[in-house]
């Protein structure tokens, strides 16, 4: 069955009381248990009170830990209401105590406690004020959750090569945003993004446009989004207030710009954006350079580039104007002259070192040769013939090699840097073995492997107990350095002994008490 109209005439009032409506008879005409009297409430409630409900009243007595409890009051009456959690959600705002609010249900008894109560769906506030109570409750939620927050903004692009502009293809924000960016650089492309922007819907369309956007961001080739619309009321910007809006705002990885309303006006998507601008213009004039800036930009450039370019061949320049002082590049030759100068030094060394080598063999063979003329050893003798023989041959043939060699010498003048290092090389390995000759003497190197030395304090050696005397000043070196002691003085005994006897210690000498 269809529910009937409201009729204001119905309600209770002086008219009403004259001519009652009719009532539904209880079930006994005697008595109604309580239970019967709430159920007659509650269906007189249902059945003949408008539902939805529209009540308008000051708030009291606000409980909202989870549902929320309070009354709705004015000069003369009070009326208790109820919201479940799941409703109180959607409001938007939280009443102070005493605020004028609108609310929407219907009425209900509720048996167990005997209590008749407005079940709110909706909540709203009355006036601008209402408004500003959801904007802040709104901003301080976002506030929270890190919306705002200026480190996970973003910075725009230097040179956007595609806008998106989510705002109504008929709007005056368009217009100026289409005329700005045609004055600023004709090579910018704008994306038009048609969508309303307020009333019903708008603020699933705006926040459907960014996701889309966000999405096809590669294919579409966007660089930045600019979320516009001029001026209004506070009704009319509310759209871009809208949960709805900043969620998708926030979880956008494309940039975003929004310019709402006036300079004056500020919405939610313009703390969550990552830039924001007071009216359209402004933003396109961040995002957009001007061309006559670019082209100064260029000029400042090329003119950089040309004073870098000419102080990096005058770099250059000097550079080769030091290189050519160089002698070798100035005289390729000297190097030649040089390595052959050294090549005849060699030869000159070489042949004399031959001659001198020649000489000792002669002195040495007549040396030899006196010997045995006095010793006669025939066989000996004999055998020293053909040494000789053999000796002088290898000689001869060394001597020959050695001429040879001098040739050749003459013919590799171009491996001569080789032939120095071989004999830099050569060199360091002689001095190298130089090196571990000296060490294997070293005395310090002895001291390592546990021997001591001991010496007079002004530095000379003991090698026999009768270099020293009682109460003598005595210094033993060891690997890491030197002790100093006193020959027995303190009821010790210096003791001469034959340095063959190997049974003797050292340590002898010193007095142990020390």
């Amino acid at each position: 069955m269809q529910r009937l109209p409201f009729d204001p005439d119905q309600v209770a009032g002086p008219e009403s009381e004259a001519q009652p409506s009719p009532r539904r008879q209880p079930p006994d005409a005697d008595h109604l248990t309580v239970s019967q009297a709430a159920a007659l409430i509650k269906s007189t409630l249902q059945h003949h009170v408008p539902s939805p409900l529209r009540v308008i009243g000051q708030v009291s007595n606000l409980s909202c830990a989870n549902h929320w409890y309070f009354s709705l009051k004015d000069e003369s009456a009070v009326l208790n209401c109820v919201a479940w959690a799941s409703s109180a959600k959607s409001f938007g705002f939280v009443p102070a105590e005493g605020d004028e609010v609108i609310a929407v249900g219907h009425l209900s008894h509720y048996a167990p406690q005997g209590r008749t109560q407005l079940y709110v769906k909706q909540l709203k506030g009355v006036g601008a004020g209402a408004l500003e109570l959801r904007f802040r409750a709104m901003c301080e939620e976002l506030r929270r959750l890190g919306y705002f927050d200026e480190a996970r903004k973003r910075p725009l692009p230097v040179f956007p090569k595609r806008i998106a502009v989510i705002t109504s293809a008929s709007s005056a924000a368009w217009r100026d945003v289409m005329a700005t960016a045609a004055q600023r650089c004709k090579a910018v492309r704008l994306l038009l993004i048609d969508v309303r922007v307020q009333g019903e819907g708008a603020a699933e369309q705006v926040a459907g446009a960014i996701r889309r956007i966000d999405r096809q961001r590669t294919r579409l080739g966007v660089d930045v989004i600019l979320v516009t619309r001029g001026g209004g009321s506070a009704e009319d910007l509310w759209t871009f207030n809208e949960r709805v809006v900043a969620d998708a705002t926030f979880k956008c990885t494309v940039p975003v710009v929004a310019a709402i309303g006036h300079e004056s006006d500020t919405t939610v998507i313009e703390l969550v954006a990552d830039c924001r601008a007071a009216t359209p213009t402004q933003a396109v004039m961040q995002l957009i350079p001007a061309a006559s800036q670019l082209h100064e930009q260029v000029s400042h450039l090329q003119q950089r580039l040309a004073f870098l370019l000419k102080r990096l061949i005058e770099r250059q320049r000097h550079r080769f104007d030091a290189v050519a002082r160089f002698e070798l590049f100035r005289d390729p030759g000297s190097r030649l002259r040089q390595a052959r100068e050294i090549i005849d030094g060699r030869h000159r060394d070489l042949r004399h070192s031959l001659r001198a080598c020649i000489a000792r063999r002669q002195l040495r063979f007549e040396r030899l040769a006196g010997r045995l003329s006095r010793l006669r050893p025939e066989v000996l003798a004999s055998r020293r013939r053909e040494q000789l023989a053999v000796l002088h041959d290898r000689i001869g043939r060394a001597l020959r090699r050695r001429v040879d060699q001098r040739n050749a010498l003459l013919m590799h003048r171009r491996r001569l840097g080789r032939a120095v290092a071989m004999n830099l090389r050569r060199v360091d390995a002689r001095l190298g073995a130089f090196d571990r000759q000296l060490g294997s003497i070293d005395p310090h190197r002895v001291l390592t492997r546990g021997y001591t030395y001991t010496m007079t304090p002004d530095g000379r050696l003991i090698r026999s107990t009768r270099d020293v005397r009682r109460g003598q000043l005595i210094v033993t070196r060891v690997t890491d350095g030197s002790i100093e002691s006193i020959v027995g003085n303190a009821g010790g005994r210096l003791t001469h002994s034959d340095p063959a006897d190997a049974s003797v210690s050292q340590m002898d000498l010193f007095d142990r008490s020390r």
